[in-house]
């Protein structure tokens, strides 16, 4: 008998305007996303809030932002993070920087990490997992502070991107050497977060697709990408818009076509509350 496998499906940036809110409801009611990441600082936090709390069907994770965008924090009380309007750096290598090398930054860091936790845990909705907004979560010295925030705020997954470069290479060439540099430094953090996660009994899948084809999760791309998929269980993440650069993801979510590549090669779609249940059983 052939093993069950799984996918989840996420949407990030769930928050960030209506027209993501709209989008993301719309590819998890009528399409195949079965996850979400919610910016808890964003412009539209509250109506994707009220969205989530009626259709409770779709997993809520956090999508920590740490760079480009708002802080939870008042600005005065995280100095070394923000701007006096409390805004984060736009620039994630000097912010990553900052972060690793600053002890002032690093001791401000937990601080606003406990904040955007906590603020999430003040929604009342439970939190399905943890990534992070231009996966600065996969920072060495954010992903320690969230490894030792995981009994205090119960989080069970957080997300650690894998996907073969090789695979992605066969399907779109484009940025190369983007590609290459993001495959060797995140296989490197990627290591070092099975490590952490592991000791902490926190949860992760083997394979995450999304950061190599950030942007271009296209139907074509989806249909070419699930049949050679080996893991029995995988995230695919995505940015879903009404408008915009977002609207041919949204398209891809919509796809029957995808539905049935899914179903035809044996996977059933999921999100992380099942994954966390599935590792307490074991």
């Amino acid at each position: 008998m052939q093993a069950k496998k799984f996918a989840i499906i996420n949407g990030d940036d769930f928050g960030f305007s209506s027209g993501v809110n709209q989008a993301i409801i719309k590819a998890h009611t009528e399409g195949v996303l079965t996850s979400t990441s919610l910016m808890v600082t964003a412009d539209a936090t509250h109506e994707a809030v009220a969205l989530a709390r009626t259709h409770p069907n779709l997993a809520v994770g956090l999508h920590l932002v740490l760079v480009c965008g708002r802080s939870a924090l008042p600005p005065q009380q995280i100095p070394h993070l923000v701007d006096k309007q409390g805004n984060f750096s736009k620039n994630s290598l000097l912010a990553g920087l900052r972060y690793q090398f600053v002890r002032k930054a690093r001791e401000e860091l937990r601080q606003e990490i406990h904040a955007q936790l906590e603020k999430f845990r003040s929604t009342g909705l439970p939190l399905s997992h943890v990534d992070g907004h231009l996966h600065m979560h996969m920072h060495p010295v954010v992903l320690g502070i969230l490894a030792d925030l995981a009994a205090e705020f119960n989080i069970k997954a957080i997300r650690l991107p894998s996907e073969e470069l090789g695979l992605n290479l066969k399907h779109n060439r484009s940025q190369l050497l983007t590609k290459l540099v993001w495959s060797v430094v995140f296989g490197r953090l990627r290591r070092y977060g099975e490590r952490l996660l592991a000791s902490q009994g926190v949860s992760f899948t083997p394979r995450v697709y999304g950061l190599l084809q950030t942007g271009k999760i296209t139907e074509k791309y989806l249909l070419e990408l699930i049949p050679q998929i080996h893991a029995d269980l995988v995230e695919i993440y995505c940015h879903p818009e009404r408008s915009g650069v977002g609207e041919a993801e949204l398209a891809a979510l919509l796809s029957s076509r995808v539905r049935e590549v899914f179903a035809s090669h044996g996977f059933e779609l999921t999100n992380y509350y099942f994954l966390c249940d599935r590792i307490d059983s074991d």
